[in-house]
């Protein structure tokens, strides 16, 4: 009988292996075919993939391009999205927070191509041109759901007693909240935020109609076209030329190199609270 529980102790344990395993696996299959197909392109291309133009064989306006659509996104975004996270934690049986909490499930599965065809229709035609601002303003829709999801989940993990605490020593709701609570939950919100980032710092489908595109000279101004390194991917993959791929490949591992550089230390740094 000891014997038999052993074996189908190992058993359960290999199964969980295997399956974390092939969970795993194209993870560290995406990171290994970048490395390899990309960093050749990068070491012998030197600086001037960084900061050369297209024609140039680098991919410096589209780095710069990236920053200025995820900070402005970040920029419209993540107060909205934090205050209606706020919203839903404080008043969570009210009409409208059932109804904010049914319409950022959607929001979270909603095709982001549709968000960029809206914008395309709210700012790109009436301005008549492609902008950072149309952009930034389509990412910002789509980051929004993530960041209010995760600040309400992340004061929801609050026991209520430091609510009642802070209450008995006469703060109101709005200190209550700043000055409390938020402090408290500031992993779980900052954790919410950067997944946002990253969701729209790798978008392509939205800035087809907003962004336009601008790999030959750097950004201008936020009412100029922009370009960004995953619309620049898709249009590199789309050419025959070797080169051409060769600079996807180069593009997608700086890409991925901006999200760590961005995610890892940002998050490693946020101490948890222990209540």
């Amino acid at each position: 009988m000891l014997n038999f529980r052993k074996i189908k102790d190992k058993l359960f344990l290999t199964f969980i292996f295997f399956g974390a395993f092939i969970a795993l696996f194209p993870l560290f299959h995406i990171i290994f075919t970048l490395i390899i197909k990309g960093m050749p392109v990068i070491i012998s291309r030197g600086t001037m993939f960084f900061t050369g133009t297209l024609s140039q064989g680098g991919i410096g306006p589209a780095i710069v391009g990236t920053f200025i659509l995820a900070f402005l996104s970040s920029l419209i975004g993540i107060p909205i999205a934090f205050l209606v996270g706020l919203y839903i934690y404080e008043y969570p049986d009210s009409k409208v927070s059932e109804f904010v909490r049914g319409l950022l499930q959607i929001m979270l599965e909603f095709p982001t191509i549709l968000v960029g065809v809206f914008v395309m229709d709210i700012l790109v035609i009436p301005m008549g041109t492609y902008s950072a601002l149309a952009g930034a303003f389509a990412l910002a829709i789509i980051m929004m759901p993530y960041v209010s999801v995760y600040t309400a989940e992340a004061m929801r993990n609050i026991p209520y007693t430091y609510r009642e605490a802070s209450f008995s020593l006469g703060l109101n709701c709005f200190k209550t909240a700043f000055r409390i609570l938020v402090p408290i939950a500031k992993r779980g919100i900052f954790t919410g935020i950067l997944i946002a980032i990253a969701k729209v710092a790798g978008e392509t489908a939205p800035l087809l109609f907003t962004a336009g595109g601008l790999y030959e000279i750097y950004p201008h101004g936020i009412s100029a076209p922009v370009g960004a390194i995953p619309l620049l991917i898709y249009t590199l993959i789309q050419s025959p030329s070797s080169t051409d791929h060769a600079t996807a490949w180069g593009a997608s591992l700086v890409l991925l190199l901006v999200f760590i550089g961005v995610f890892i230390p940002i998050r490693l740094s946020l101490k948890e609270v222990k209540l």
